[in-house]
């Protein structure tokens, strides 16, 4: 696994260029892949200070609610997060269908501050809430077939105005090596700064991988899936 140093923070000045840039090859994620590998800025500041929450919370890449950075805050503050199912099925011995609350009450989730990078150039360091996605995938007792774990967002365009345009194939799907997923680093994330985790950063509950472009770490989960 590859060792990220939590600095080289990305200046505000910074990642509004890259923004800037960005949309103007366009935001689909065919052209993102054209930028494998971000560049880094010599004058980025070396940091381990946390980025505010509300950098955290209005700056954000979440194209279910748009392609602005800010449309996710303005436009996912009523999303409906409650009640809230994910199953977890596949190549498991014990499938099942778990709520939101049953997470909450089963799992112990603890801070974990980690380094989010955006494939734009930009990151952010984060106070996450959460705990290991190992300890969940350990309840269904993955089988010796399974070899990829599949994440599915929410399909819900009625509250997700971004999801009623061909910007992405709907739902959004991430996958990850079972190896991956079974890192403790790996985390199931259910907040940040100590609050519940807000709805434009894909509450109720998101995987967030530390080594990953953020765009790996798909939000708002109803299925994982093991393969």
């Amino acid at each position: 696994m590859k060792k990220f140093k939590y600095s080289e923070i990305t200046p505000e000045k910074i990642y509004y260029k890259r923004r800037s840039f960005v949309k103007s090859i366009g935001y689909g994620l065919s052209a993102m892949t054209l930028f494998s590998v971000p560049s880094i800025n010599a004058n980025a500041n070396n940091s381990n200070e946390l980025t505010s929450y509300k950098d955290i919370t209005t700056y954000n890449n979440y194209y279910e609610f748009g392609t602005s950075k800010s449309d996710p805050y303005k436009n996912a503050q009523n999303f409906k997060t409650k009640p809230w199912n994910i199953s977890i099925e596949g190549e498991v011995d014990k499938p099942i269908n778990i709520s939101m609350e049953e997470i909450s009450n089963k799992f112990i989730s603890e801070e974990r501050i980690l380094r989010l990078r955006c494939v734009e150039g930009w990151s952010m360091v984060i106070p996450w809430i959460g705990f290991s996605l190992s300890q969940l995938l350990t309840k269904v007792t993955p089988t010796s077939k399974a070899k990829f774990v599949e994440f599915k967002s929410v399909y819900d365009p009625e509250q997700m105005k971004g999801q009623r345009y061909p910007v992405l194939n709907w739902p959004y799907r991430e996958g990850l090596r079972i190896d991956e997923a079974m890192h403790p680093l790996t985390t199931v994330v259910t907040g940040l700064y100590n609050k519940k985790l807000p709805n434009q950063n894909g509450a109720p509950l998101r995987i967030f991988i530390p080594w990953k472009y953020g765009f790996k770490s798909a939000k708002a989960i109803v299925k994982i899936k093991l393969v």
